[in-house]
Parts: structure tokens; sequence; C-alpha cells
């Protein structure tokens, strides 16, 4: 079984040889990796990872020289300042160029391919500040209403470009939770997030794509409707900020799947193998049968050691085909 197909029908919650694997390991760990493996391709290709968390395409948004002047200085830039600025055209060729290379390199070896879009929470974010876009949320609701519309046509038509290169699945990122609950209102998540969300989750679903997203936090008040959604794939239900994942193998095994299991808050990367392996004798045999695609919670940190990280992926290759 290809790591493609062992993903592709974990996704569908048919049987399947193994749990598959993946890792969140090359932002900060690139260069111990490196230093052991060569490079952090051959660290994925040594452990058999199954996917491939692919980023590239266009800009998602044009500011002018002004407000990006402005931005340079740190200075506040509001809602209704660039409501009416054009976004980039997704359809530009030249801003696919290396996504392209990327696919190349990870269908040789016959991964699932996963492409970044920008969410429309997070990615306001980069122009705004959290809180100042928290606030705007609230003073210029028919702004960011707008805004937001704005970006799921725009990612829409961005998935459906990589799926004509061959991605399989588009990857949704958007933190809306805080440690404890969500970082606004039910209510506002309903108005502002839901129906631009499921525009492109529709979307892609209508192509025979499937849809992943990323959230980190607790975002229990709103996890009912990622089904009705119709996300395939949850990342990363995450345990340290109260994401059960017994809540989820009771009530939402099935429905969809979570990629997580390994803990970057609590778990790995803090010298302590047997919390490790204790989340792995827990993950390993209560997910055999499906639901689980492990792989971190987010990107490993670099005080995690490259030894803690060779010794975590050894196990998981050694419990997971045993």
């Amino acid at each position: 079984m290809t790591s493609r197909e062992r993903v592709t029908r974990t996704l569908r919650h048919e049987e399947r040889d193994r749990i598959p694997v993946y890792g969140w390991v090359r932002a900060n760990m690139e260069a111990p990796i490196s230093k052991v493996f060569g490079s952090v391709d051959a660290f994925e290709d040594h452990y058999g990872f199954d996917l491939a968390h692919l980023f590239g395409g266009p800009s998602s948004f044009v500011l002018s020289d002004e407000v990006h002047e402005r931005r340079r200085r740190g200075e506040e830039v509001e809602p209704d300042e660039v409501v009416e600025l054009p976004l980039s055209d997704p359809n530009d060729s030249s801003g696919y160029e290396g996504l392209k290379r990327d696919i190349a390199h990870h269908q040789a070896r016959d991964r699932f391919l996963y492409v970044q879009t920008p969410g429309f929470f997070e990615h306001w974010n980069g122009l705004f500040g959290i809180e100042n876009h928290l606030g705007y949320l609230l003073t210029h609701l028919v702004e960011i209403e707008r805004l937001y519309q704005k970006q799921a046509d725009w990612n829409l038509q961005f998935a459906h470009n990589c799926l004509d290169l061959g991605i399989d699945c588009i990857h949704v990122s958007d933190d809306w939770g805080g440690q404890n609950s969500l970082l606004f209102s039910p209510d506002l998540w309903q108005k502002l997030i839901y129906p631009n969300l499921k525009r492109v989750v529709d979307g892609v679903k209508a192509r025979g794509g499937f849809v992943s997203l990323h959230s980190d936090g607790n975002i229990n008040p709103v996890k009912n409707h990622l089904v009705d959604m119709g996300f395939d794939l949850v990342h990363p239900w995450q345990e340290s900020a109260g994401m059960s994942l017994d809540d989820f193998d009771q009530n939402y095994k099935g429905k969809f799947t979570v990629m997580g299991g390994l803990d970057i808050q609590t778990t790995l990367g803090f010298g302590r193998l047997d919390l490790l392996r204790e989340a792995l004798d827990r993950l390993i045999p209560q997910f055999r049968d499906g639901g689980l695609i492990l792989c971190t919670t987010h990107f490993v940190q670099d005080h995690c050691s490259i030894e803690e990280l060779v010794q975590t992926y050894d196990w998981v290759i050694e419990m997971n085909r045993s």
C-alpha cells in the first residue's frame, strides 16, 4: 500500500495497513536534522512519512505602497482602509513554480499532498495584528465580513488551481482557539467564518478533493460544525488545550479524521522519553483501526533535541508496524 493510498483510505474510514505517520519538523529543526540525516527530505524518507505539507502560490492580497509603508513603521491599519483594495490574481502562473517542484518531489514518493491555504481570521491577523483584529470583529463588522468574503473567493480559485496541479487536499489554516476556549464568540464565528469556509469546503468537495483544517487551541464550542461543514481532517485536536482524543474517539471517529497526538506543548521536546512512550502506548492501540494520522500538534520547537526526535520516530515506526 502506498502512502497516498494509506492516507486516502484513512480519510475515507476504510481499512488500511497501519496508522499514517507525519511530523511538522522542518521549520525549527532543519539544521540538527540535516547534520544527522543530510537533509529534512532524507529524514522524511528514512521514516517513510506518508504526507507532505506544501506551501506556495501567489500571495493572497495586494497592498498599496502607502499601506506597506505604514505597516513597516508599525502603524495601525483599519479594515475600512483596505476593504476595497484588490486581492492578488490567484491565476498568476508564476506563483506556482515552486509548488510544482515540491509536488513532483513528493509524488515520486507516492505521498498524500496537502497544501496550505490562508484562513480568514488567521490571514488578516498578518495585516491588522491579532489584538486589533479581535476588536475589529466588533467595531468594523461590515468591513470584516466583506474582507472574509473576498478571501473566500480567492481561496476557492486557489484551491481549484492546486487540485488541477495534483494536490490531494486543501488545508485551511485558521487559528480560532485560545488555551481554554475560542478567541471570539461562537456567534461571531457562525456569522463571519462559517459561511465563507463552507463555500470553500463545498467547492473542493465538489471537485472530489479532501479538505483539512488547522486550528490551534480549544475549539470545543464549534467542533460539532466541523461535521456538517464536511471536513475530512482536523489538526491538531490539541489535548493540552482541552481537546480530548477520547471524546473524539467516542463521538467523532468515523465522521472525520484527526491529525495529531504528539503534543509539542507538553510532551515532545522536554526530554521526557517516558511521557513520549506513554503517549504512543496509548495512541497506537487506540487508533490502530482508524481515525488518526499520527503527527506533531504543531512545528517541533527548537528546544527539542535531535536525539529525542529520532527516538520518538524510531518508536513510532517500531510500534506502528509490529
